[in-house]
């Protein structure tokens, strides 16, 4: 039985106020169980795909049909607010929806817990690294248990180290949840590893130029890039962002 599609943009466009045409003619399907990410030049409409499916942008063309209310969104930059403690910076998207505080409490501790930021509660933003940051902001988005996950391109200003490890943790938190993921990225490594697919988008306006499926399975041991059928797909990612794969089917 087919499994409805968590986002989907059909014959989607945008063009700004200022006549920039951003998108044009985007056909995409992204279901539960599915990791995609979304690679191509600076630009090309990546983060403003997010940005239409969480509803911040609206369509001038075509459409955008988001199936679930339970969205959760992680942007390039941690956006904690530093007067805040990590406990209560990651309970804000449930005291804003009004939940308990009893309820969005424990929701937050479970979430902090499963990000590996135990015992980090009470610390402010500034007294944590980036990466830990970066956590925070992710279990601050875990605590509506989202069915359609976004992340605006967030390990980029991380170290390599770092970037890996987040990485690995956004993949078992995939595998353990089973929800849609969005993932923009400038990294073809990044892109690979952490996905089921990965979407090559053309320069501005974004068009699709690849939808390119990962073989490999979950969990993902950090090994797997350093071997040949992930050098081979990588090379295949980049053939696309470079378009030898539009000019070879030509």
């Amino acid at each position: 039985m087919s499994i409805d599609p968590a986002l989907a943009f059909r014959g989607t466009s945008l063009t700004f106020a200022n006549g920039t045409r951003a998108l044009d003619g985007i056909d995409l399907e992204i279901r539960p169980g599915e990791f995609v990410s979304l690679v191509g030049p600076s630009g090309c409409g990546k983060s403003t795909m997010l940005r239409l499916a969480a509803g911040f942008e609206a369509a001038s063309g075509g459409a955008v049909d988001v199936r679930t209310d339970r969205l959760g969104y992680v942007f390039q930059e941690a956006t904690l607010l530093p007067w805040r403690t990590v406990a209560r910076n990651v309970e804000l998207p449930a005291e804003l929806a009004g939940v308990p505080k009893a309820e969005r409490r424990t929701a937050a501790a479970d979430a902090i817990a499963r990000v590996g930021l135990a015992g980090f509660e009470q610390h402010r933003p500034s007294q944590l690294s980036g990466g830990m940051r970066m956590r925070a902001s992710i279990a601050r988005a875990l605590t509506m248990r989202p069915e359609l996950f976004l992340f605006d391109e967030p390990f980029g200003a991380l170290d390599e180290i770092t970037r890996q490890h987040l990485n690995s943790e956004v993949g078992e938190l995939f595998v353990r949840d089973g929800f849609a993921g969005v993932f923009v990225t400038h990294s073809v490594p990044e892109s690979v590893f952490m996905s089921t697919r990965v979407v090559v988008l053309t320069g501005r306006p974004g068009t699709i130029a690849a939808d390119i499926p990962v073989p490999f399975d979950f969990p993902r041991d950090p090994e797997l890039r350093y071997t040949a059928a992930f050098a081979a797909l990588a090379a295949e990612v980049s053939a696309a962002l470079r378009g030898d794969r539009q000019e070879a089917a030509a």
